[in-house]
């Protein structure tokens, strides 16, 4: 169980770099950057067979600069198992104010499974049905559309963190986790510190929410690092390890089109918070939205959206 944990807070990191890749498009972009992200883009591409969204009246359209919206999926792959969607992340990009707005949502959430008919755990849903009912259900449960996933595999995390150069946070408690101390104030850290600056959770007066608050600190500090990398060689780092942890139905050339339209966005990362409120429901607990949160958070999307 422990271990299980350990695993599930990795793939925040590696997730971090394709967001930098896809919202800045960094100074160095020249043929063997170019040639090195088609490569890897190819082995990425995984596109899934899924309705266009009755959240939209028209299909998002990159070419003409809309916002648009990416689930990312960090899962626990195991052989002969589709593994678990432990965490689930909703980022809506938006060229017009230059912001990108995250949204974590936590694993526990109850909310219907559609597809399965009933109500469950929201991480359950990739579980049942993979992407396409993951996608669907958290549509659902924040009634905007989802227009992109992203899915990255755990076990790449500390090779993406270490390929940047590490990262920065502003640390704003002074904890010591997995024996390593993290003072108050600005910190580098490698991938293995990343890591275990995202485990604590026991000793923080905020929870689970001080925890999601350290993973999203994690994921804009990649995408700074990524975005200012200067090094042909980092970028073929990067590459190799995408390619080799991540899924995605974006082709290259969606990607392309996101760089140079959407690069301003990357700027400015504002974080969102789902509170809920913990109940046991036939012994097996659930976090719950009320209506009236619910109902902030999706107008907040949408007004992002400009929906």
């Amino acid at each position: 169980m422990r271990s299980q944990k350990k695993k599930s807070k990795k793939w925040m990191k590696v997730t971090a770099v394709i967001l930098s890749l896809m919202v800045i498009g960094g100074g160095v972009y020249g043929y063997t950057v170019y040639k090195s992200l088609n490569k890897a883009v190819d082995a990425m591409h995984q596109p899934i067979e899924r309705k266009q969204s009755d959240k939209r009246e028209d299909a998002v359209s990159l070419k003409a600069k809309d916002p648009f919206s990416v689930l990312m999926l960090g899962v626990d792959e195991r052989e002969g198992d589709k593994g678990r969607s432990d965490t689930m992340i909703v980022l809506t990009v938006n060229p017009n104010n230059n912001s990108v707005k995250m949204l974590s949502i936590p694993r526990d959430t109850r909310t219907e499974i559609i597809g399965k008919g009933k109500e469950d755990k929201i991480n359950h849903a990739y579980a049942f049905g993979g992407v396409p009912m993951a996608m669907d259900t958290v549509e659902n449960f924040l009634d905007i559309p989802i227009d992109y996933y992203i899915q990255v595999n755990m076990e790449g995390f500390t090779e993406m963190v270490d390929a940047v150069g590490g990262v920065t946070v502003q640390n704003d408690l002074d904890f010591t986790q997995d024996g390593i101390h993290f003072a108050k104030g600005e910190l580098t850290l490698d991938g293995a510190q990343a890591l275990s600056y995202t485990r604590m959770r026991k000793e923080d007066p905020r929870g689970d929410f001080g925890r999601q608050t350290r993973q999203r600190q994690i994921i804009e500090g990649v995408v700074k690092e990524g975005a200012s990398l200067s090094s042909l060689t980092k970028f073929s780092d990067i590459f190799t390890v995408l390619g080799n942890n991540v899924k995605t139905n974006l082709t290259f050339e969606q990607i392309a089109t996101i760089q140079k339209g959407y690069k301003g966005a990357g700027t400015s990362i504002q974080q969102m918070e789902l509170k809920e409120q913990g109940k046991m429901i036939n012994h097996i607990y659930y976090g719950m939205v009320s209506p009236e949160e619910k109902q902030r958070v999706q107008n907040e999307l949408k007004t992002q959206l400009e929906l």
